[in-house]
């Protein structure tokens, strides 16, 4: 099996498809669309794709892209706790730094910090943590930081100037594992769609909804995004748990998507325990 990732090496989407499956062959891609990519054309047999973090929400390019974009299912799920590093290169102080770059989402994760230690900094935003890591501390002049994880700047080198800068310690990422085909039913699973309303009909929303509570499925979350289309026009996308094989499950979507014009099951797959993050996260924090 090989698992595609956003690289370079060192990357929080590295060590989600080493949670994955740690003796898989790992490719990294230079964008999630390409990691995504690498699994169409069947360079990769899994993707990992991370979709929502506890402090910034989600990372809306990547559910666009799972919307719009790919015919992939989700087959499973990862949560990964997040330490970011501050990191540049041998020689330069805190005091020196005048850019900070890193993904926006590692960006927004460590705001707080930014703000309060290098107000005067400019942050730029790249493709990858672990790329914005290697670029500082490979430099050999400036005076350029990069935000990432502890393991690209162990495997890039250069100094770490402060750790633990994400805004809250519990700072933690979902990752969905994107696949030809979802995962089988094994007891304790969830299933994720998006779905579009049908035009002009009041209560739309809530005649939709009531289909999953009228069956007793537990919606985990909801959220939504715009279609691209056309003006405030909203595509909703919903995690619940259960597996879409399940007959209650099964008909309960059948009910759903007659309230809508466009109806998309990412797939179902087995729910992450908690107890596993719970112990990850007692164990960074340590």
């Amino acid at each position: 099996m090989t698992t595609a990732f956003l690289g370079p090496r060192g990357s929080f989407s590295e060590e989600a498809a080493l949670m994955r499956a740690a003796e898989a062959d790992t490719l990294p891609r230079v964008s999630f669309p390409a990691a995504v990519a690498a699994v169409e054309t069947g360079l990769a047999t899994e993707a990992v794709l991370p979709i929502e973090n506890s402090i910034e929400g989600s990372v809306t390019p990547n559910l666009d892209l799972l919307i719009h974009e790919t015919p992939l299912r989700i087959a499973g799920e990862l949560m990964l706790p997040v330490r970011h590093f501050l990191v540049a290169r041998e020689g330069l102080a805190l005091e020196d730094i005048t850019v900070v770059s890193s993904h926006p989402q590692a960006l927004g994760q460590c705001r707080h910090f930014l703000e309060r230690h290098l107000p005067n900094a400019a942050r730029e935003a790249t493709l990858s943590t672990s790329g914005a890591v290697q670029a500082a501390a490979e430099s050999t002049e400036g005076t350029r930081a990069g935000i990432g994880p502890l393991r690209a700047a162990e495997l890039y080198g250069g100094a770490i100037l402060a750790h633990d800068i994400q805004d809250q310690r519990g700072n933690v990422t979902r990752f969905v594992v994107l696949a030809a085909e979802d995962s089988p039913p094994t007891g304790d699973d969830k299933t994720s769609i998006a779905f579009r309303l049908n035009v002009n009909v009041p209560g739309s929303l809530h005649h939709a909804l009531t289909e999953f509570a009228e069956a007793g499925i537990q919606l985990t979350k909801i959220e939504s995004r715009p279609t691209r289309s056309w003006l405030w026009d909203y595509i909703f996308l919903l995690d619940m748990l259960g597996h879409r094989e399940d007959p209650v499950v099964a008909a309960t979507l059948e009910r759903a998507a007659t309230h809508c014009q466009m109806f998309k099951v990412f797939g179902s797959y087995p729910r992450f325990p908690f107890d596993d993050l719970r112990a990850q996260m007692e164990a960074a924090n340590a």
